[in-house]
């Protein structure tokens, strides 16, 4: 994963930086009852699938990304869980 901000020296300072976003969809998630999803598991699923071959990523399309999940996404993430 490739993104362009200056001011994170490593992919822990981006996951705290974006962790609100991460919560948020990891909140809404159990308040839907729909399923239950972590942040971190939503973070792991997010480099691996969404991110790792873009290039020059932007803030805001990190956390686009995780507030959009798609229900194809969701799914991947429980079956990653249960596999």
């Amino acid at each position: 994963m490739a993104y362009n901000l200056n001011k994170f020296n490593s992919m822990k300072e981006l996951y705290e930086r974006i962790l609100p976003a991460l919560k948020t969809k990891e909140n809404e998630l159990k308040r839907e009852k729909l399923i239950t999803i972590n942040a971190k598991e939503i973070w792991n699923y997010c480099i691996s699938n969404k991110w790792m071959m873009r290039k020059d990523l932007q803030i805001h399309e990190i956390v686009d990304d995780i507030l959009n999940l798609t229900d194809e996404d969701l799914e991947k993430i429980i079956k990653n869980k249960k596999g």
